[in-house]
């Protein structure tokens, strides 16, 4: 598949610019509801799913299934990030009207580390092939490990990149708004007042959400790399996926409690491109065949979780009545 360097440019364009119009749209800081969570979900999943018909166009249906494929991947494997993210907003009492200029800035991030691990992760397969194997193993032991436990905690005062942060520049004991640095008035040695230099504490939440998304690229970059080795698609997947996980987080955390059995799914997914993966070399599997697993394993428990929910309320109805 041979990708002109123009193309490149142009579909970072395109990103960038969608970027902008996000960040011009968000410039004042409000609570985002539902109505409009679903209306830029709509936006950003019109927009993935518009370049993989572009994709299936130009390259054939073979790119296009595999575009599709890692664009499903990433963005199944998102809503694990959203849980994160909201056990994060939670921890640092983020106020819900500055939560999305940590996602804008936190996607942004998001974009540039995934693009280096794309590119570090094309060269290694490139020049030692045998290292599709330690992926697939990790993913392997990852889904096992996913599926095992059920539970995610988050534990920001671990972090060493926050308590690196912390020690470098100190951390005001309140929001300011939206700002992520502030200068303060403080007393210098020689007892003269001056200023320096603050982080508040909107900063070292995006810190926290950046580095929790370097955990989950160690997750999704090599999966999608178990449905095609173009580093093109793996970036674009990665990329217009990520662009609605602002959206999808404001229109899912309030209702994870809802998807009790997904993470059974998600498990079930990394497992079988694990396999796929350490299966490469003996038989390759058909993009159709994974496309038709990843659904599969979405619908399965997403429909399970609905009819779960569906028979607890009806046993709380049940209850109500007897009472």
């Amino acid at each position: 598949m041979s990708v002109p360097l123009w193309i490149w440019a142009a579909v970072l364009a395109v990103i960038l610019a969608m970027l902008a119009v996000d960040l011009f749209a968000h410039r004042r800081a409000h609570v985002v509801g539902v109505r409009e969570a679903l209306a830029w979900s709509g936006v950003w999943i019109a927009l993935g799913l518009g370049f993989g018909v572009v994709v299936w166009l130009v390259w054939g249906p073979e790119a296009g299934g595999e575009y599709l494929a890692g664009y499903l991947i990433e963005k199944s494997l998102a809503v694990d990030n959203v849980f994160v993210i909201a056990l994060l907003f939670s921890f640092f009492a983020v106020p819900r009207e500055l939560q999305h200029r940590v996602l804008f800035f936190g996607v942004l991030g998001a974009l540039v580390f995934r693009a280096a691990f794309i590119g570090a992760g094309a060269v290694l397969i490139d020049r030692f092939h045998w290292i599709l194997y330690i992926f697939g193993a990790f993913l392997l032991y990852t889904g096992v490990k996913m599926a095992r436990h059920s539970a995610i905690e988050v534990h920001p005062d671990r972090n060493p990149v926050l308590r690196a942060m912390r020690r470098l520049i100190p951390v005001t004991g309140s929001y300011q708004g939206q700002r992520f640095l502030v200068r303060q008035d403080v007393d210098g040695q020689d007892g003269r007042p001056g200023r320096r230099w603050a982080a508040t504490p909107l900063l070292a939440v995006l810190v926290a959400v950046e580095t929790s998304d370097i955990v989950f690229a160690v997750d999704s970059i090599p999966a999608i790399f178990a449905v095609t080795s173009e580093p093109f698609l793996v970036f674009t997947s990665n990329a217009f996926a990520i662009l609605g996980l602002r959206a999808m987080y404001f229109l899912l955390a309030g209702a994870m409690h809802r998807f009790g059995y997904l993470r059974y799914g998600l498990a079930a997914i990394l497992v079988f491109v694990g396999a796929k993966m350490l299966l490469a070399d003996v038989y390759k599997i058909p993009v159709w065949l994974s496309l038709a697993v990843i659904c599969a394993c979405l619908v399965v428990s997403v429909g399970a979780s609905e009819y779960r929910n569906r028979r607890e309320e009806g046993k709380d109805l049940t209850a109500r009545d007897r009472r």
